[in-house]
């Protein structure tokens, strides 16, 4: 058995964050993740992140993972990659199973539960063809394997992620066919979704993918108007030549570890779904267990981040590494960020589902 201060599971920009903040105080910390490579998300990220210069505005994702993991190893933190955590037990014992072969346990005397999201699907006739695949795929191709997934994509969503993807895409040498939405408005930041209608892509709102058609792989894709009540619009199918969808339908969040440590779960649509509830310190309903990033409700990298900072510094206290008044200033500064990074319209709509979560947490606890 393997014995630790503080277990993070997930390297991502949260996990990270967390294990920072975790191994300044002077905790022993171990990092836990089930890919080869740490970083997460960060590694995919070749835009520029903006905001204020706290939120490392101008700073590509690539450059601020690299950032994290040079602090990391400046802190000795001990990382555990192709680890896979299968389940959270009692006594905050944790079961690994290490590249697909060998069984560990880890105790911890906290947790930091940073596991993220994983990406919706929407099915439609053909979805099921090569060439159908979701906006991360196709970001993972493009930005970490160097492969273009097709030649003129599709993209199903108008949010951050499909709009930031499909410029990305252009950037790679693809041809992108159309942008659609089912909803009546674009979901995406405006500073995004310029990009890429500077670039002549087209939007159509109101609209979903009524099929995919191809013999051994995607050929074309039939779009479809909608009304106000969600229905097909009848004789408005439109026929795009392309070979690639890619679905950008937002992200739920993964709770099974922490339904696994017997968290408290609260449904919270605008945060992506079901989400382990929290208080301020992003401690769950199950003492010296924390959350941060996406599981504790889908935002953007650079809060994921702040809530990861947030997470290693409760988790550091309840072992003692911090008082209680420490703690509280440590984590003040950090809520000054969180609170500037959710001001302005998106911003506010989080701000008001995460103050949901809060008192679900502080009454769980």
């Amino acid at each position: 058995m393997t014995a630790v201060d503080i277990a993070v599971v997930g390297a991502g920009p949260a996990g990270l964050s967390a294990a920072i903040e975790g191994a300044r105080s002077g905790a022993s910390v171990l990092l836990l993740d089930e890919n080869d490579k740490p970083g997460g998300q960060l590694f995919k990220q070749i835009h520029k992140f903006f905001g204020s210069r706290e939120h490392r505005a101008g700073t590509r994702g690539i450059d601020i993972g690299t950032q994290l993991l040079s602090e990391a190893r400046e802190l000795s933190i001990d990382i555990w990659l192709n680890a896979e955590v299968c389940g959270v037990y009692d006594n905050n014992e944790l079961a690994v199973v290490v590249n697909h072969s060998t069984s560990k346990t880890v105790r911890a005397g906290a947790i930091v539960l940073a596991t993220g999201a994983t990406e919706n699907a929407v099915s439609f006739p053909g979805w099921t063809l090569p060439g159908v695949m979701s906006a991360g795929a196709a970001q993972t191709m493009v930005n970490i394997h160097r492969v273009l997934p097709g030649h003129r994509v599709l993209m199903i969503g108008s949010g951050n992620v499909g709009v930031i993807v499909s410029y990305q895409l252009l950037q790679a040498g693809a041809d992108v066919a159309a942008i659609v939405e089912a909803a009546p408005s674009l979901g995406g930041y405006g500073v995004h979704t310029a990009k890429v209608r500077r670039a002549g892509v087209p939007f159509y709102t109101s609209h979903t993918v009524l099929k995919a058609e191809g013999a051994d792989r995607v050929e074309s894709a039939v779009i479809v108007e909608l009304d106000k009540d969600w229905n097909h619009v009848p004789e408005t199918e439109k026929t795009l030549a392309v070979d690639t969808i890619c679905i950008a339908a937002g992200l739920t969040p993964l709770v099974e570890l922490g339904r696994s440590a017997g968290c408290h779960v609260v449904f919270e649509p605008t945060l992506g779904g079901w989400i382990p509830a929290h208080d301020s310190y992003m401690e769950t309903s199950v003492p010296a267990v924390f959350v941060a990033g996406d599981i504790a409700g889908v935002e953007e990298a650079s809060t994921a981040m702040e809530e990861g900072r947030l997470a290693g510094i409760g988790a550091a206290a309840v072992l003692g590494y911090y008082g209680a008044d420490e703690r509280n200033a440590l984590s003040q500064v950090v809520w000054n960020r969180l609170d500037a990074l959710r001001s302005g319209p998106y911003g506010r709509k989080r701000r008001e589902a995460k103050e949901v979560l809060l008192r679900a947490g502080e009454n769980a606890t």
